[in-house]
């Protein structure tokens, strides 16, 4: 916010001082790049704290496995294979 603030002021004297000199050409390069370094800094400023991975899989607990009195009670699972066509379909335009 306070980068903004000098960059502004960088575009009000870079219009408003005369007569134009070298001076004239800080301010603009002040106005120019000011935003390019506020971004920098913002960013910098993000990566400050350091952050560990942690597998998801040591977090969840193993499933309890089943008791054996409970396999009749089993859903049923119905498995489709497909087949290749073996006739080409009639056309039943005609």
């Amino acid at each position: 916010m306070v980068m903004m603030g000098i960059r502004i002021a960088c575009f009000i004297a870079m219009a408003v001082v005369t007569p134009y000199g070298w001076y004239t050409f800080v301010f603009a390069a002040g106005a120019i790049f000011l935003p390019y370094l506020a971004v920098i800094v913002a960013n910098v400023g993000q990566d400050a704290e350091v952050s560990s991975a942690v597998n998801p899989e040591r977090m969840i607990e193993a499933a309890q496995p089943a008791p054996a009195a409970a396999a009749p009670d089993a859903p049923t699972v119905i498995r489709i294979a497909e087949t290749p066509r073996l006739e080409q379909p009639r056309d039943d335009r005609s």
